[in-house]
């Protein structure tokens, strides 16, 4: 199983990537917000992969991050969701926005993806509810990007982080370390948090409650 690949970029297409690496060119379809951030052709690109394997095809599919690459994994693990729909929904939404989508049952910003109607959209939203919390929980590393100039930042290690017995100290410190890596400034997410303390205690309801204290008013 192929699971990263380092290489030079050679081409970019409609949703893939040509990567050369070791004197051999590797195709990686990736979603539109990856090829948007890929570097210019010829430098150092390094990108986590997931092989799909169908009856009469083979795709390798290309993540900047272990973050994203859980979340296409989860996705198609849905009914109805193939891998060209998952990368639809990452595209469309990032990692952070399917993390809050998911985390908050925004079915509207699922649905928002190409070629997902309403019923796929509340199914992902009841099947992965449950487990966006660990895949948010994932280490700052987790959320660094793979794609790199000449030495690749991916090369770290990803740590995820289980959640710390209730009520623990460490179990806010996680929650406020996924809301920060999900872009929220420290101050805001830290209150937030601190707020949520006071209603539940495990990581994972941490992490819904704070968001929905984090979500803007209507």
């Amino acid at each position: 199983m192929i699971g990263k690949i380092t290489g030079r970029l050679d081409h970019c297409g409609p949703d893939y990537a040509l990567v050369e690496a070791a004197g051999v060119g590797y195709i990686l379809h990736c979603s539109e917000r990856t090829l948007r951030a890929l570097p210019s052709k010829g430098e150092v690109v390094a990108l986590y992969t997931e092989l799909v394997v169908r009856e009469d095809l083979l795709q390798l599919y290309g993540f900047p991050t272990l973050a994203e690459k859980e979340w296409h994994r989860l996705l198609t693990s849905v009914q109805g969701i193939g891998a060209k729909v998952a990368m639809a929904i990452l595209g469309t939404l990032g990692v952070e926005g399917v993390s809050r989508a998911i985390s908050l049952g925004d079915v509207a910003a699922v649905k928002a993806a190409p070629g997902v109607g309403p019923k796929t959209a509340q199914r992902v939203i009841l099947e992965l509810k449950d487990k966006a919390a660990k895949v948010m929980a994932m280490g700052a590393s987790g959320a660094a990007p793979a794609v790199a100039g000449a030495v690749p930042v991916a090369d770290a290690p990803v740590e995820v982080v289980e959640a710390p017995v209730a009520g623990s100290a460490g179990a806010q410190a996680d929650a406020l370390s996924a809301l920060v890596n999900l872009g929220y400034g420290h101050g805001d997410a830290a209150q937030a948090v601190a707020e949520a303390a006071g209603e539940v205690e495990e990581t994972g309801d941490l992490i819904k409650a704070a968001l929905r204290r984090l979500a803007p008013k209507a």
